[in-house]
């Protein structure tokens, strides 16, 4: 049987002795009129002495968050979603019966304040409480401190209480939306349709991962979360509807870090008639906008470096990016022992299946390269063994028609020309099966209903997925995936 502690012993008791005075400790419907924020905004400026003269009025509602007692009259600290507001409350302004309601309040307690908006003498915008209503009595105190290393588990496993202590996750939480409308708007401006796809899948498919399996037991079906969105998008390409995104939730079952959650929030976006160019312009000018009209500023700290997104943005292949840091030119390499040679003098490791001259390449950029990639940069050219979804690069069939975008080392964006032709798709998906026995246990599933898709003729396109979660870090300065995220997920918490 749970044991409460003697607060939470007081906090009930009080609770009761609000349902003898016929007042529900757990509230009704209050008619608020006003934010604390838009209050201090409008007044700040105001001279103490104008609001002698002043009838201004406001009706708020929050939490108590700090009381100061003194005696007949106090000052309290009410906040709501856009901030907190002083409130004054005195016996001859509310009657006895109202202010004793008020002196019984703990902190964390919500209530509701109709009052005159007034200046205190040190300038502190402030409320004087006329009428004083119970909202909710908190029967849990809010903990006096919520914020060290000791805590940061709690802070993301009981997100409700970080919401109300701390300031900067109330903050992130509201730019995340804000973000998210910004990209919706700026992806309506550019004539594409937002749609939403299936969540459950029989098939892996668009992306190398491993995936969460469920059962659909109507159907006695195993069935897959989904690791991507691109093959059902690229369906409506053939369907004719062009140019289409989808922001949505996927999962793959992988380990957690700073950077890493089993399932975070994608975009994918498909433009017909476009290519690998045309989703860097999208792309560049996408983030440039987000910069401008959420934020209204152009460099950015994250992962240890200030990010200036002001444009033009690099472009550089794969292999002269490996060039300038090795000084290996992969591209005018094409013999595999020679491949394998270099792998064993530089002491990169290799599966079974990497041991093909695609993944090499890629083995020394994620040595090498990856985390000198510090301003954007497009980073494009990769081997075909590692884009099994891409369309070759008609100059060196050796490389696909593709690019990652990299910011502080780390990526944020990956785009392709997308493969269209049917036959060559068919052979990259059996060319996975391949590399599943071999032992990649990512690998992707034949889908053969996209192969009958694309039978019917899928325009030229571009293609692109964004970690809709990384970009939020990025523009909102955090470094752990997790403070972007309202519900983390989390380890079974030990008991």
């Amino acid at each position: 049987m749970r044991e409460f502690s003697e607060q939470e012993i007081v906090r009930r008791e009080k609770a009761e002795k609000l349902r003898e005075l016929g007042l529900d400790p757990f509230g009704h419907r209050f008619d608020r009129k006003d934010f604390a924020c838009d209050i201090v905004k409008k007044y700040q400026d105001v001279d103490h002495d104008a609001f002698e003269s002043m009838e201004d009025t406001a009706t708020v509602a929050g939490r108590i968050l700090f009381i100061r007692r003194m005696g007949k009259a106090s000052f309290f600290s009410l906040q709501d979603k856009t901030g907190s507001i002083q409130i004054y409350i005195s016996i001859n302004d509310v009657g006895e019966d109202a202010y004793q309601l008020f002196k019984s309040a703990d902190i964390g307690d919500i209530v509701g304040v109709f009052g005159k908006v007034m200046k205190t003498k040190t300038g502190e915008v402030t409320i004087k409480c006329l009428e004083y209503t119970h909202l909710v009595k908190a029967l849990r105190p809010l903990p006096e401190k919520f914020h060290g290393l000791t805590d940061i588990e709690e802070r993301y496993r009981r997100r409700y209480v970080d919401l109300i202590m701390n300031e900067d996750s109330r903050k992130v939480a509201f730019l995340r939306p804000k973000i998210i409308r910004c990209i919706q708007n700026y992806m309506d401006a550019h004539q594409f349709v937002e749609v939403e796809t299936p969540v459950l899948t029989t098939l892996l498919t668009g992306a190398s991962a491993r995936p969460f399996v469920t059962h659909h037991n109507a159907q006695d079906l195993e069935m897959y979360l989904r690791i991507a969105l691109e093959l059902p998008l690229k369906r409506l390409l053939v369907g004719g509807m062009e140019a289409v995104y989808e922001i949505g939730r996927v999962f793959r079952n992988e380990g957690m870090d700073q950077k890493h959650n089993p399932e975070f929030t994608l975009m994918e976006a498909y433009l017909a008639y476009s290519d690998l160019e045309g989703m860097m312009d999208l792309t560049e000018g996408m983030f440039t906008t987000i910069a401008k009209e959420v934020f209204g500023k152009m460099t950015y700290q994250f992962g240890g470096y200030e990010i200036n997104l002001d444009g033009p943005w690099k472009r550089i292949s794969m292999t002269d990016a490996i060039k300038e840091q090795t000084g290996i030119d992969f591209k005018e390499i094409h013999d595999l022992d020679e491949c394998l040679r270099l792998a064993e003098e530089h002491h990169i490791a290799l599966e079974e299946h990497e041991k093909a001259y695609g993944h090499i390449v890629n083995k020394f950029f994620e040595k090498y390269v990856e985390e000198t990639l510090i301003q954007p940069t497009f980073l494009y050219g990769h081997p075909i063994e590692i884009s099994p979804l891409t369309k070759k690069n008609p100059e060196d069939p050796r490389f696909v028609d593709r690019f990652e975008l990299f910011m502080a080392g780390k990526e944020f964006a990956n785009a392709y020309t997308e493969l269209n032709d049917p036959i060559d798709q068919l052979e990259r998906f059996e060319a996975q099966l391949q590399e599943r026995d071999l032992g990649n246990d990512e690998a992707n599933d034949i889908d053969m209903d996209f192969i009958e898709a694309l039978e019917y003729g899928m325009p030229p396109a571009g293609g692109i997925g964004y970690g809709i979660d990384r970009l939020v870090m990025l523009f909102t300065e955090q470094e752990s995936i997790r403070d972007v995220l309202l519900f983390p997920t989390m380890k079974e918490k030990s008991r």
